[in-house]
């Protein structure tokens, strides 16, 4: 009874108050132990996970990342689409996070860290535009983040414009990283050291313009100038351990941790990657998968022990061989450790095999090709051998540093004709990559057409082009109902038609 009645008092005070002007419900409402404003830090971080880190749900999206370029199969709950060469359509989700950079830079405006936020205000902004470009082609860039001033229906720019958009911005946050200071909120493997930053962006920069390769002539995107600056200038990663992205820990888990066995049992190296892993002697092979279940215990560390799927197998008959042993599946590791080697989307190791590429096309001098691709593979067999933490995981195969040293022999000594160089190069990236930036390999795939990925017509679900793997997602569905006649001109202008199909050729591919 007490209770109740000095409830009712209470109230009762509380509405004198409030009717006498004397409160309003700010201050009832906020605690005064506690930031009601959040800081650039706090924005930074959150910025940097949207990209930095692995945003599908579970390890089956991280399946279903793999499958398209190739990497594996999966012989579990049904047919995995992007094994079988049908891709839906992409979102522009990540432009939700423009408004944050302009407040993260005007929350740092005065203080010593503004050039470093101002850099990660670039550097997202070049990354998302170069993501979503890549993904479907001309989309809204300049229009973007407009919303405040009504423009709720961006014009979409065409794929150079966005492109030159994207190296003038990576430009800028190159500038300001260099007269910038170390800087908080930074959750990747950076950790906001500003001349690391400077490095990674110049390392995606060169990313960036090699992946416009077939562009080079335009006089826009001055490709090979930009590119030949950045390594005159020398800014770019110096070693193995260097590379933007996210390590795993017990609080960001891999995403194939703790997950059923029956799950990675289920989830198949591609004969892909197996059958050139084994060209090449690589000891990789041990690392990424597991022996055949019809392999004996003591044939573990026998490249013969290890048999990858053909993707394109029809379903059914993939399921019968995977039941009766005849293929391995993922290393057991991913399923065990929690933080496996990190998730790595621009490397050290890709840097110096773009700059291997560089050399052979011209783009800088040729006589550094080979040094550029032995340093490349060291680096990705370094990554290996320092960060899987059970040497039982290798299967009685490690990589050591002897090992590594001895790595050019064979058809893994470089090439002396610069095509074949070229397909070594590209097998390198495609290798490094695998169970990491799995989209970045497809988007090498469109470009050089390497390592060839087998396709049957009779199991593809690519139903405009059964003989042909898709070359990009369609525009996310909402823009058919709120952007439709933007989103119409530009399939227009890119493809002479309306159609959105996932086989249209972009600007960047012709």
């Amino acid at each position: 009874m007490f209770a109740f009645n000095k409830h009712i008092i209470t109230s009762v005070l509380i509405a004198s108050v409030i009717l006498s002007g004397c409160i309003d419900f700010d201050d009832l409402n906020t605690n005064p132990d506690a930031s009601t404003k959040a800081s650039p830090s706090m924005i930074c971080t959150g910025l940097l996970l949207r990209i930095a880190k692995f945003n599908g749900r579970d390890a089956k999206a991280m399946v279903d990342d793999n499958a398209l370029p190739k990497y594996m199969g999966y012989a579990n709950e049904g047919q995995m689409s992007a094994q079988y060469n049908s891709i839906g359509g992409a979102g522009f989700d990540l432009l939700t996070g423009l408004p944050n950079t302009v407040i993260m830079v005007e929350y740092a405006a005065g203080s010593p860290m503004e050039n470093s936020y101002r850099g990660i205000a670039k550097f997202y902004r070049a990354y998302v535009f170069y993501q979503l470009s890549m993904q479907m082609g001309d989309i809204p860039y300049t229009d973007t983040g407009k919303a405040a001033t009504g423009n709720y229906t961006p014009v979409y720019d065409t794929q150079e414009s966005v492109m030159k958009g994207v190296l003038d911005e990576l430009a800028e946050a190159e500038q300001f990283f260099a007269s910038g200071v170390n800087f908080d909120g930074d959750p990747t493997a950076l950790k906001g050291n500003a001349v690391q930053w400077r490095k990674a962006v110049n390392a995606f920069t060169i990313k960036v313009l090699m992946s416009l390769s077939k562009k080079e002539g335009v006089a826009s995107l001055n490709i090979k100038n930009r590119f030949a600056k950045i390594v005159t200038d020398g800014n770019l990663f110096a070693n193995a351990q260097d590379f933007f992205g996210v390590e795993y820990s017990s609080i960001n888990r891999h995403p194939f941790y703790s997950t059923s066995n029956s799950f990675q049992l289920r989830t198949i190296l591609s004969n892909v990657v197996v059958d050139n892993l084994k060209r090449l002697n690589d000891r990789r092979l041990f690392y990424y998968g597991e022996p055949r279940p019809d392999a004996t215990a003591a044939a573990q560390s026998s490249f013969d022990s290890y048999t990858g799927v053909n993707p394109a197998m029809k379903y059914a008959d993939m399921n019968t061989d995977h039941t009766a042993g005849k293929f391995s599946a993922l290393n057991l590791r991913y399923l065990n450790e929690e933080a496996s080697e990190s998730f790595r989307l621009v490397t050290y190791a890709e840097q110096q095999l773009i700059l291997a590429e560089a050399s052979v096309l011209g783009w800088i001098p040729a006589a550094g090709a080979e040094s550029y691709y032995k340093t490349g593979v060291q680096a990705a067999l370094t990554v290996l051998k320092d960060n899987t933490k059970a040497t039982g995981y290798a299967h009685e195969m490690p990589i050591t540093q002897a090992y590594i040293d001895g790595y050019f022999t064979g058809e893994a000594a470089f090439k002396t004709v610069a095509d074949d160089q070229l397909k070594q190069i590209w097998m390198q990236r495609y290798l490094l990559n695998f169970m990491q930036n799995a989209q970045s390999s497809f988007f090498e795939y469109r470009r050089t057409g390497y390592p060839v990925f087998p396709i049957d017509p009779n199991t593809s679900l690519n139903t405009n082009k059964p003989d042909a793997l898709p070359v990009r997602w369609t525009y996310p569905s909402s823009e058919a109902s709120y952007n439709k006649e933007n989103m119409e001109a530009a399939l227009t202008r890119q493809f002479g038609n309306t159609s959105d199909d996932i086989n249209n050729v972009m600007w960047l591919l012709k």
